[in-house]
């Protein structure tokens, strides 16, 4: 199973990443519907250079990317695993590469953001050394954001 795994630094016009950002996004409305217009300001898709899709088979099933949050930090977005290949550690293994960018990239932490409601993601961020902070902007005040910072 892993020889048909493959991992793809790309960028957020990727076509793959942007089909798994919908149905990132889909999953998210469905599953909390009362914070849409909470966070719809939040939810939006820039040009970014530092985008990862995992590929199964050569099908994009996977994907997760980060950008510049300060000077030494940068801020994991977009994390996302097709329903029907969770459980396989391709999350982990997004978590892992991108930090590893980042590093490469000159930076020393990470920081995230998710849902309350997101008690696997929640899990692997720990897991992974993630420890939960107060909430950073643009998340202050919005009680239902568990944001989280990492030494990388």
């Amino acid at each position: 199973m892993k020889d048909s795994i493959r991992i793809a630094k790309t960028t957020s016009e990727n076509p793959d990443f942007m089909a798994l950002i919908s149905a990132l996004d889909k999953s998210l409305w469905e599953r909390y519907p009362e914070l849409k217009t909470d966070y719809w300001g939040n939810n939006i898709l820039e040009l970014n250079p530092n985008v990862i899709v995992v590929y199964l088979k050569n099908e994009a099933v996977a994907c997760g990317c980060f950008k510049k949050y300060d000077k030494n930090t940068i801020e994991i977005k977009r994390m996302f695993v097709s329903p029907e290949v969770r459980g396989m550690g391709l999350a982990q293994t997004i978590l892992r590469e991108l930090e590893l960018w980042a590093q490469d990239s000159g930076s020393s932490f990470s920081v995230l953001e998710t849902l309350y409601k997101q008690k696997e993601a929640i899990a692997l961020y720990q897991k992974a050394g993630y420890v939960i902070v107060d909430n950073y902007e643009p998340y202050v005040g919005l009680e239902n954001s568990i944001c989280m910072r990492k030494q990388i």
